[in-house]
């Protein structure tokens, strides 16, 4: 579970990168699935959109792919969100310590 100063530091860096997964009318297939999967174990955070056409709104659509790729939710704003998954060997992001 992250802590808030975790999650604002993983804000911080998903701001500049570019979103790569986009959930459209056909929702979550499991294609999808796992390019976010592959993505997750590559970048360790990514940036995904939930489009208008998409059958669930972006909160429900990063929930749902979060728990099929055993990732969390950093945040969710408008159509945007942002999942981050610690890489099990070779973690590249290094989250601050301590408490809230």
């Amino acid at each position: 579970m992250l802590t808030s100063k975790q999650r604002a530091y993983l804000r911080s860096l998903a701001n500049p990168i570019d979103t790569i997964v986009m959930v459209g009318k056909s929702g979550m297939s499991p294609e999808l699935v796992k390019q976010a999967d592959d993505a997750l174990t590559a970048r360790e955070l990514i940036k995904g959109r939930a489009l208008e056409t998409a059958p669930l709104s972006a909160r429900e659509t990063a929930e749902e792919l979060a728990k099929e790729t055993n990732s969390e939710v950093v945040q969710v704003i408008g159509t945007r969100f942002v999942l981050y998954r610690r890489h099990p060997k070779e973690p590249k992001i290094v989250l601050p310590k301590g408490k809230d």
